[in-house]
């Protein structure tokens, strides 16, 4: 069994649903949680997939100059690491923009405003060739909680998903590294969470129990869509898929 090194950025914005569908398909997680003090390693080396989460910082440093947490410059550096060494990897609302970020791309408060609540991402053609979205429906379910975006993806980045206000809702950079700009971990009790006293709620004028209630509704469709796409990064990252996305053939006994 592979270990996925999944970084939490943030208390409120765990693994969740995304852990449990990793661990089903046979990953085991190894939890790092730096805002609590724990440090991030100076390598992948024994790990076979990176997963980076959520938060409620900035992946832009403050006016200051300071990173928006002090972990992020090395975790930028882990996660160029990954994208160096090929290790699967997968960042997810924040986790993409640090991604975006460590390698030249460019994250700032989105001009569009912010977004959140149950909504839709149109696939684009080139996502066909990819190994994790060629199976995902051409305008999926994604929940989404962001003020901030990638505003210019890295040079060299495949963009694999986008919507009208929000053009870079899902990236691929080389060949095994993946940013979401939506969330896919979430269940209805993190969002309620998230949805108490929410500055971005009060920005859009948006009532806490309405988008809750909305986002609950969704619930069983994103798990439809997210759960094999999940499934099939870990099947990548244990080596089961190859770079087509394609389920490796075992030899048969005898041969």
């Amino acid at each position: 069994m592979g270990t996925a090194l999944v970084i939490e950025n943030d208390p409120t914005d765990d693994a969740r649903r995304l852990g449990e569908w990793l661990t089903e398909a046979g990953l085991k997680l190894r939890m790092l949680r730096p805002y609590a003090d724990d440090v991030l390693p100076a390598d992948l080396a024994g790990f076979a997939a990176l997963v980076v989460l959520g938060g409620e910082q900035h992946a832009y440093p403050h006016p200051d100059g300071s990173p928006g947490a002090p972990w992020f410059p090395a975790l930028e550096g882990l996660l160029r690491k990954a994208v160096r060494h090929r290790v699967p990897t997968l960042g997810v609302c924040l986790g993409a923009q640090l991604l975006a970020n460590a390698h030249a791309g460019l994250t700032e408060r989105s001009p569009a405003g912010p977004e959140a609540g149950p909504g839709l991402v149109g696939k684009r053609d080139v996502a066909d060739q990819d190994p994790l979205f060629k199976y995902v429906p051409m305008v999926p379910d994604v929940l989404q909680w962001h003020a901030d975006e990638v505003t210019e993806l890295p040079r060299g980045a495949v963009l694999l998903a986008a919507s009208t206000r929000y053009p870079h809702q899902a990236f691929r950079l080389g060949d095994r590294a993946w940013g979401l700009q939506f969330h896919i971990e979430c269940d209805t009790a993190m969002i309620a969470t998230w949805a108490a006293g929410s500055t971005i709620l009060a920005e859009l004028g948006y009532d806490p129990d309405a988008v809750v209630a909305a986002c609950d509704e969704i619930m069983v469709d994103v798990e439809e869509v997210w759960q094999p796409f999940a499934a099939r990064f870990a099947a990548l990252a244990l080596g089961e898929l190859d770079d087509a996305g394609s389920r490796r053939t075992l030899p048969l006994l005898g041969q």
